[in-house]
């Protein structure tokens, strides 16, 4: 053939060193070669006379140390990593005597690789790699793995791959060194046909017979060529060249679906591993889930008790402040409640004593709290019965020595689902005619049963029952909840003034809600920090097991990006991969949080689910595959081709 005038590959006095200590070797030593379009080239040398070098060189894989080397007239000292897998996508298709074939895609998979880079559509490539197997005579293997594929099988595949994008340049090294002489004669016969197709190739080989196929000998020895030498033109007529740069088609979303794909494969080839990395996520997920979640619980339920005993409330006890014991401090009395109904705002007084006695119905005994109070009582804590009624005015103004039971002590004094109302209780011996039976409540807010007690008139508790006359509580509700804080100040004025000194104590429940409030905010922080710890060690994990995954896949990385792939490509696959591995982690250990938080609920502590800490532990266990995917994603993007492909 008759090479065109512009040569499609030119080295200018091009040389190539690596350090080894302190010296240095010197693989190519002044390199000056053309190679036009449509060229058959064998370039021969024994080992280490620097044709494998050559090689990376002429395919982009590597730069030189020393001179000039133009593809189509472009320096490519001028192209930076980005520009450079660019030209490798469009230029060159790589034939490498190891086959570099992935070994968990299938055949089909392997040989779209370019094209998925090139970004082109699933569809497009898919069919394009069949037609390409098919042609080579693979149509039937297109599902198979490499192991399950021979040597010959294999380096056809690897043609496929090389011809994926239409390069205009295949690079071959070694083609036939792994392979029996009839299928290196085949793979021989192949690389004939696509120089006549026009296609340029290039042949590395150490095999004079191998290097007979071609129409031009270029020997290497010692880094420098000593021949070069070309056979009577063939007739074959050149392929032009087409236009070489950065023409992907693909849009983002194509190129994470894929990423999300290779990620996949990945995370299936390695499932111990894939296993062992989740448990951190999940771990990590599903406690701040959990904990959160009881948090949450814990404090809604102290609020919801603290409101079941009534809002907009004032509640007062004896004894000054910090004094202990207070509920035996005789400063409240009955005039003292009488006195304040006539505070402005204030629509309830509900004075209270309470003691401990026994009660007995026939032959039944039981011990529990007996409480004087007055009718509005039941107002004050919205509590109803379920049979009879509760105290009136009249049982107050009577000394009525009537009883109305809770439900715990209703159903310890006379029996499950019996009706008690009619008849008749002892109290210290005092015959108290039971009157009503109160609705369930349930446990009170600090671990008791709030059903454990029974209510009599208070006059009739002070004259039979308690004997002193005063009071254990007073407790107020305000009709305006704005104004409690003035209603405060003039009940606190009203007590000091009759007391002639401050000797009770006035809480308010609105700043006891807040109180709680913020206790249990702290709590639930503390919670949740402690269960983010766990999360942050598993993101340790996750990007140690990454670390990992790149140096074990190093020899795949070298192959995505001898076939095209970018940095931003690399990138991408393995920051895809860590986030796959934390988003899965993360709705496993959402899932396994909710069911932690259902079992303790089952086991009675209070548990409050909400979508904002299920959402808030899988959007960090998302973002800790961002942050903790980016280090060895970053580590695999900048890894050198030659130096990921040569590795073992």
């Amino acid at each position: 053939m008759t090479p065109s005038a512009a040569p499609l590959l030119r080295l200018t006095d091009v040389g190539r060193r690596y350090a080894s200590g302190e010296a240095q070797v010197i693989a190519l030593d002044g390199v000056t070669l053309d190679i036009a379009s449509g060229e058959f080239v064998a370039i021969m040398g024994q080992s280490g006379s620097g044709k494998s070098t050559l090689m990376n060189i002429l395919g982009c894989l590597d730069r030189p140390t020393s001179g000039a080397y133009e593809v189509l007239g472009r320096n490519v000292a001028t192209l930076d990593k980005d520009e450079l897998a660019a030209l490798r996508r469009d230029a060159f298709g790589f034939v490498f005597q190891r086959y570099n074939l992935l070994s968990d895609a299938s055949a089909a998979e392997n040989v779209e690789i370019p094209a998925a880079y090139a970004g082109s559509s699933k569809r497009v490539r898919y069919e394009r790699a069949l037609d390409l197997l098919g042609r080579l005579g693979l149509r039937d293997r297109a599902g198979h793995r490499p192991t399950q594929l021979s040597g010959g099988q294999q380096q056809r595949v690897a043609i496929a791959r090389a011809l994926m994008n239409d390069a205009p340049v295949i690079l071959a090294d070694e083609p036939t060194g792994a392979l029996d002489s009839q299928s290196g004669a085949d793979v021989l016969a192949l690389l004939g046909d696509l120089h006549r197709e026009g296609r340029t190739v290039i042949l590395i080989t150490h095999d004079a017979n191998v290097a007979a196929h071609a129409e031009r000998l270029v020997e290497l020895r010692d880094g420098r060529v000593v021949r070069d030498e070309r056979k009577p033109a063939s007739g074959t007529v050149a392929a032009v060249p087409r236009a070489l740069g950065d023409a992907r088609r693909g849009v983002w979303l194509a190129e994470v679906a894929e990423a999300i794909k290779m990620a996949g494969r990945s995370m299936r080839s390695n499932l111990f591993r894939t296993a062992l990395t989740l448990l951190g996520v999940v771990i990590g997920v599903a406690a701040v889930v959990a904990m959160l979640a009881i948090g949450d619980g814990s404090k809604q339920d102290v609020l919801d008790r603290i409101a079941a005993m009534g809002s907009n409330q004032l509640s007062i006890r004896p004894g000054a402040p910090g004094v202990r014991g207070a509920g035996d401090v005789a400063t409240l009395t009955v005039a003292d409640a009488e006195a304040i109904k006539a505070i402005d705002n204030v629509t309830i007084v509900s004075p209270e004593r309470s003691m401990g006695m026994i009660l007995r119905a026939g032959s039944q005994d039981y011990r529990t709290t007996v409480s004087g109070v007055w009718p509005q009582y039941a107002t004050l804590r919205e509590w109803n019965t379920t049979a009879g009624s509760f105290l009136t005015d009249a049982d107050v103004a009577g000394y009525a020595p009537v009883v109305v039971l809770g439900a715990t002590v209703a159903t310890n004094l006379f029996g499950a689902g019996s009706d008690p109302v009619g008849q008749f209780v002892l109290v210290r011996n005092v015959p108290f005619e039971v009157i009503g039976v109160l609705e369930p409540k349930g446990a009170s807010g600090w671990g008791g049963d709030q059903d454990d007690i029974a209510f009599v008139p208070l006059s009739t508790g002070f004259m039979r029952l308690f004997g002193q006359q005063f009071l254990g509580s007073i407790t107020v509700k305000v009709a305006d909840g704005e104004r409690i804080g003035k209603t405060e100040s003039e009940l606190n004025a009203l007590l000091t003034e009759r007391h002639r000194t401050v000797d009770f104590q006035v809480r308010n429940t609105a700043s006891l809600q807040e109180a709680v409030s913020a206790t249990a905010d702290t709590m639930t922080a503390l919670l949740g920090s402690v269960a983010a710890i766990s999360l942050i060690v598993g993101g340790i994990g996750v990007m140690n097991i990454m670390l990992v995954s790149v140096t074990e896949r190093t020899r795949e990385i070298g192959i995505r990006m001898a076939t095209g792939a970018r940095m931003r490509d690399i990138l991408l696959q393995f920051n895809i991969e860590a986030l796959v591995v934390c988003g899965i982690g993360g709705l496993i250990g959402v899932a396994l949080g909710l069911g932690i938080g259902l079992a303790a609920r089952s086991f009675g502590l209070p548990v409050a689910f909400s979508p904002g800490p299920a959402l808030m532990a899988f959007s960090c266990a998302f973002l800790t595959g961002v942050v903790f995917g980016y280090l060895p994603a970053r580590k695999a993007a900048r890894m050198d081709p030659v130096a990921a492909l040569a590795y073992e």
